[in-house]
């Protein structure tokens, strides 16, 4: 890990994270700040402080507070990646991050949403399955009681939403590991929202391992699921559950951040 560490910080532009660090120190609560204060905030001196903070008014990010010695952010500063990742969809955002994981964790990577008893494969990359002839295609669904993508979404709806939800289906043995029952997939379901993520082990196709966490929406819903999915012969169960969900948790987060900062801008309806 350290040689790693090293080269990240040879090739890392300090000029450039000093400045993001003045730029992250305003905030709500201090939104106009002396050089002075931001200086303390950032955790650099003041001579340094005052000439990013000069070379940020000249570009247009800074202004200064009329009458005050003061300084404030400026809307241009939406121009630094908002405008675009805005005309992005979710389904879109979530591909590089989809890609990632089939090379780090998974030999799936799905995007999910609810459509009744169902979740909706709104995004989908797949690798080697170990010669399983399984395809789950974009537009394709699969019952939420047996998939962890699905349960990972619901797991955050109101109990009676569950329930009703859970009802819908059939709910019949995919395999001999699959849960049917209501009472014993609503436990499941609480698990799911204590720690916040979902497991299957071959209960929606034999042989597959599969974690899954919801991404929130700015009011803070449950509107989508990232999952990782992989041939059991690959990785023992606690090897997967070591490196899997701290992988799918992170895109989770980052997705949801992007959604509560975008308010709304960023599209997280269907487009089967």
């Amino acid at each position: 890990m350290q040689p790693e560490k090293s080269n990240a910080a040879k090739n890392s532009v300090q000029s450039v994270v000093k400045a993001f660090q003045v730029m992250r120190a305003f905030t709500p609560d201090q939104a106009e700040m002396s050089i002075s204060e931001v200086a303390q905030k950032a955790g650099l001196d003041r001579g340094t402080t005052y000439r990013l903070l000069h070379t940020l008014r000249e570009e247009g990010y800074i202004a200064p507070v009329p009458k005050t010695r003061r300084f404030r952010l400026t809307l241009k500063c939406l121009e630094l990646g908002f405008t675009t990742l805005t005309h992005y969809s979710l389904r879109e955002l979530a591909r590089p991050m989809l890609t990632l994981l089939l090379e780090d964790v998974a030999d799936a990577a799905s995007l999910g949403m609810l459509d009744g008893p169902d979740v909706v494969y709104v995004e989908r990359m797949q690798g080697d399955m170990g010669g399983r002839l399984l395809e789950r295609r974009i537009g394709a669904r699969t019952r939420i009681y047996a998939a962890a993508l699905g349960q990972a979404i619901l797991a955050f709806e109101p109990l009676a939403v569950q329930r009703a939800t859970l009802e819908m289906s059939d709910r019949i043995k995919l395999s001999e590991r699959t849960v049917t029952d209501i009472d014993e997939l609503l436990r499941r379901m609480a698990q799911i929202r204590e720690r916040g993520w979902a497991f299957s082990d071959g209960e929606n196709a034999y042989g597959l391992r599969t974690v899954a966490a919801p991404i929130f929406d700015a009011e803070g819903r449950a509107v989508a699921a990232i999952s990782a999915t992989v041939a059991a012969e690959r990785w023992a169960v606690e090897e997967f559950l070591h490196k899997a969900p701290p992988r799918v948790l992170a895109i989770t987060h980052e997705l949801s951040e992007g959604l509560r900062m975008s308010r709304g801008a960023i599209q997280t309806q269907r487009q089967d």
